[in-house]
């Protein structure tokens, strides 16, 4: 990320405020609520407020939206502080749940009442929607509109007490049903819901809605800039007038930005649990999920997801971001970080004839070729040595640089081999390579100086570590995920080959990693081990693969 602070809109809303109020603190905040995991979309909401306040020396609040106990769990709540903190969002002691203001909110909807701006309403769902109206026709007004106040109070209280089942009556506002803005057609401000809450037990009957707690909860809390994805755009007015008609301490301003949205990337919490609870992924923290969680799993660094949300940009209009850009950045951070190690994960067999049997012969390569510091480590090679299956062909054309009958290529920090046949199975695939190699080019070079153009990876046959790799694809088969044909859900959209599970082999160090190490996979890719992992089964999951300019050229 550049040292520059970024400009954007909602900075330079900052800056006129600031220069208006030189001494008043900006006050942030992130309101999720735990009815899932955080997704990478959360990731970028998390960054624009937070960086926010870090910038301006303010504060950032982590809030959790707690109004709906019929789908919250403390597992999302701890899942959601921990994939905040991983990002590096900062809330330090200014953590909180809209369920504090519980008593609070109730309060102030007994003032809105007393205002005559709020009644009890006994419509069925069904019909209060009809009643709603449309974009095009104005709505109706509830026949229990105009009840008295004292009706009204009698009745929330005893909604309060859990005298009444779940739909048989709501609090609304009393605004205008014939209001263009539909969210000002009297939206319900409390509903019913018999459920016992992740904080408060059952204490409580009745639960605000989403509209009622987001505004006063930023008020409580001092927010100066409540800063929201751009659907919120028609809830301002709402969220205005709440802070118009009650006595709250504070008036925060909304400010609305674009989501972020990439290519192949699913980012409704609804259909992502769909995904976890129909078995379609492993879980939450599959690494082929968008959650925060997932592309942790998968080997992504909280500095790769910043660096791609900071360049994606604040924005007002909504667009998508290609899938590139994402993988772009974590290239560009493992680059520097990850250590280097040679696995092959499709092996053929290579018979080196000439080679000593039983006998090992160790080579140097670095850690790290841009940092000499790391030092260096072992390889060892032996008679027989796997490499990849697709280094190897049978008729190779003029531009294929690797192995090939009569062809002769260097192994990675070892030495040259010349390859002199190979043999088939019944099946007619090629099951074993024979070679030799030149003696006087150990080290990759030759006294006489003669060149090779391909240099492949390899590991030995005897001294390695088993891997079980996991190499993974888009999740699914079109940049829309939601584009679906008539009859179609994005089910239908699923990749059903999006995990690939491949029996490996590595340099023996590798059987030392732990949960969290992330290595190059030279020639391959960027690999993480995988909490799956035992300590007598190494699983590593494919971050991001490198460039294959061959690959390109065969499929042109």
């Amino acid at each position: 990320m550049t040292d520059e602070t970024p400009s954007n809109f909602i900075r330079d809303i900052i800056d006129a405020y600031r220069e208006e109020n030189p001494q008043a603190p900006i006050v942030t905040r992130f309101p999720p609520e735990p009815n899932g995991y955080l997704h990478i979309g959360h990731a970028f909401a998390i960054q624009v407020s937070s960086s926010i306040a870090k910038d301006y020396d303010g504060q950032f609040n982590l809030r959790f939206d707690d109004t709906n106990p019929a789908k919250e769990e403390t597992e999302y709540v701890e899942a959601i502080k921990n994939d905040v903190k991983w990002l590096g969002a900062d809330w330090g002691e200014h953590l909180f749940f809209a369920s504090d203001y519980f008593d609070q909110l109730y309060d102030w909807a007994i003032v809105l009442i007393n205002k005559g701006l709020a009644y009890v309403d006994d419509l069925p769902p069904d019909e209060m929607r009809r009643l709603r109206g449309s974009l095009t026709e104005p709505g109706e007004n509830s026949p229990y509109r105009e009840r008295p106040i004292e009706e009204n109070l009698d009745l929330f209280a005893r909604m309060k007490e859990g005298e009444f089942d779940e739909g048989e009556r709501v609090l609304r506002a009393k605004i205008d049903m014939s209001h263009p803005n539909l969210n000002l057609r009297d939206p319900v401000l409390y509903r019913i819901i018999h459920a016992n809450h992740h904080r408060t037990g059952d204490k409580w009957k009745i639960y605000p809605s989403y509209d009622f707690t987001h505004g006063q909860s930023d008020a409580i809390e001092g927010i100066t800039h409540s800063l929201c994805s751009l659907e919120f755009e028609f809830h301002r007015p709402l969220y205005e007038w709440f802070l118009e008609k009650l006595p709250v301490p504070s008036n925060p301003r909304q400010i609305e930005f674009a989501r972020l949205n990439v290519e192949y990337v699913l980012t409704s919490k609804r259909k992502l649990l769909q995904l976890v609870t129909e078995g379609h992924v492993r879980g939450w923290d599959d690494p082929r999920m968008p959650t925060v969680s997932g592309f942790r799993r998968r080997g992504y660094t909280p500095e790769a997801l910043n660096e791609f949300c900071y360049r994606a940009g604040v924005a007002k209009r909504e667009r998508v971001n290609e899938y590139s850009l994402l993988e772009y950045c974590i290239r560009q951070d493992l680059e520097e970080k990850a250590l280097r190690r040679m696995a092959v994960l499709d092996p053929i067999k290579v018979v080196i004839e000439n080679f000593p049997e039983n006998e090992i012969e160790w080579f140097e390569g670095p850690n790290h070729p841009g940092n000499p510091d790391l030092g260096v480590r072992k390889v060892g090679l032996t008679r027989e040595i796997y490499i990849e299956r697709d280094d190897f062909m049978e008729e190779p054309p003029k531009k294929f640089f690797r192995l090939g009958p009569g062809r002769e290529v260097r192994l990675r920090y070892a030495c040259y081999i010349t390859c002199t046949g190979f043999t088939k199975n019944e099946s007619g695939e090629v099951s074993e390579i024979q070679a030799t190699f030149d003696p006087e080019s150990r080290g990759g070079s030759t006294p006489d100086g003669r060149k090779v153009k391909g240099t492949i990876h390899w590991v030995s046959a005897s001294e390695n570590a088993p891997l079980e790799v996991r190499v993974y694809e888009q999740p699914f088969t079109k940049p829309n995920p939601e584009e679906v044909e008539e009859g179609q859900t994005f089910i239908d959209n699923l990749n059903l080959d999006s995990e690939q599970i491949k029996r490996a082999y590595g340099e023996p160090e590798l059987a030392n990693a732990m949960h969290g190490d992330r290595f190059q996979f030279e020639r391959k890719g960027y690999y993480a081990v995988d909490p799956d992992s035992t300590p007598d089964s190494i699983v590593f999951n494919c971050t991001v693969g490198l460039r294959d300019s061959w690959g390109k050229k065969q499929k042109k």
